[in-house]
């Protein structure tokens, strides 16, 4: 950890993004190996593409270093994420874009940047459950953020992320819901079994002339089926992210 700090600090200022990059790839699966987690790659998963925005179901706060350690993203994330100890100073020098709920002005400047940066070639991610959920589970998916990826030109790639146990049933360790606190879940994490995280991409979606709420819906229904999730129809757009 003092290494990974040391380096944003010392070392990110002074190089370019494909080296940041490898930065945060390391150091990402180094914490994760920390917290007894292995990350793999679904085999019969799309290929990832180098430049677009992706989109994930969130079930942990593991999910952003699961995915920096195969693919490095911008990612966006609730605010509360960034006074984690340690974690959310990692997530902050690797690039993570904090938004307050609630707070409209900071969506429209946010939403400004995520276009500008997904239109300079950066991959984009963000979580449109806007919240964690149990495994199992999946919300539905906010459309706001999706929008940026109609602007910017840029496909849309769903992830699915799921955390299993040596068995191969869904880890009862690393669920984060409710008022468990950071604190509580990486004990949690730390005294339970290997951690093994499986990422499964899905073929990208096309945004040129959709509708940011058609592109939720089809994201989510993908992150569904891959999860083996059952889902309804959406029946209104809520607000958030």
């Amino acid at each position: 950890m003092l290494a990974g700090m040391a380096t944003c600090a010392l070392v990110f200022p002074w190089i370019g993004g494909a080296a940041r990059n490898g930065h945060i790839r390391r150091w990402s699966r180094e914490l994760l190996a920390m917290c007894n987690v292995t990350v793999e790659l679904a085999a019969d998963g799309a290929p990832v593409l180098a430049h677009a925005m992706v989109v994930a179901n969130h079930v942990s706060w593991l999910d952003i270093f699961v995915i920096n350690a195969l693919y490095p993203c911008r990612f966006v994330a609730k605010a509360e994420i960034r006074s984690w100890p340690l974690a959310g100073w990692l997530a902050h020098q690797a690039g993570t874009v904090f938004i307050a709920r609630g707070n409209r002005r900071d969506l429209r400047h946010i939403f400004k940047g995520l276009v500008h940066n997904l239109q300079a070639g950066e991959r984009v991610a963000f979580f449109p459950e806007g919240t964690t959920a149990a495994q199992g589970t999946l919300l539905p998916f906010h459309a706001n953020l999706f929008e940026a990826a109609i602007d910017a030109g840029v496909q849309v790639q769903p992830f699915a992320l799921s955390y299993v146990d040596g068995e191969g049933g869904a880890h009862p360790a690393v669920d984060f819901v409710g008022e468990m606190s950071f604190v509580e879940s990486m004990i949690a994490i730390l005294k339970g079994t290997r951690v093994h995280a499986r990422v499964h991409a899905l073929p990208a979606l096309a945004s040129v002339g959709a509708h940011r709420r058609e592109l939720a819906e089809v994201a989510h229904q993908a992150v569904a089926s891959a999860l083996g999730i059952p889902t309804v129809p959406f029946t209104q757009e809520k607000s958030g992210t």
